[in-house]
């Protein structure tokens, strides 16, 4: 993979804002203001596409539940049998006695995806869930689809 060069431009912000993004900078330990406004240029994209395409997208959906709910397990469990093709796998740990926390890697169309996040994010019992929208194109394709 050849890798671009990197181009240099300049950008004006009002002296507040400069000040707030030097601050994230070193809060998060990035090395330089370039780093973390690489970041957050990439994030953007990521969302942007997630938008705008039909393309095949990567999400980690994280739930929390409680863990005696009656039937919880088993719904949620049920749905992501139903949309087999689009859970990658899923990790379950029991954060205490009546508490579990589940991350699910899902990849698929975006629609799809957020539906399929909205429809976990629904079973009774869930106190938590947020879908992570970790990424588009060529990385989240299928093998043998590049």
């Amino acid at each position: 993979m050849t890798r671009e060069p990197t181009v240099r431009f300049t950008v004006s912000l009002p002296a507040d804002l400069l000040r707030e993004l030097d601050r994230r900078y070193v809060a998060r330990g990035y090395a330089s203001r370039s780093e973390l406004v690489r970041d957050l240029i990439r994030a953007q994209l990521v969302q942007d596409r997630w938008q705008e395409s039909g393309e095949t997208v990567l999400g980690v959906l994280t739930l929390a539940y409680r863990h005696h709910q009656r039937g919880l397990a088993r719904r949620l469990h049920a749905i992501q049998h139903a949309r087999y093709l689009h859970t990658l796998c899923a990790t379950h740990v029991h954060v205490d006695h009546d508490h579990c926390l589940e991350v699910v890697i899902l990849r698929g169309p975006a629609a799809e995806i957020e539906a399929l996040a909205v429809q976990l994010r629904g079973v009774r019992g869930v106190t938590f869930a947020e879908l992570t929208r970790a990424g588009t194109g060529e990385a989240a394709a299928p093998p043998g689809d590049k």
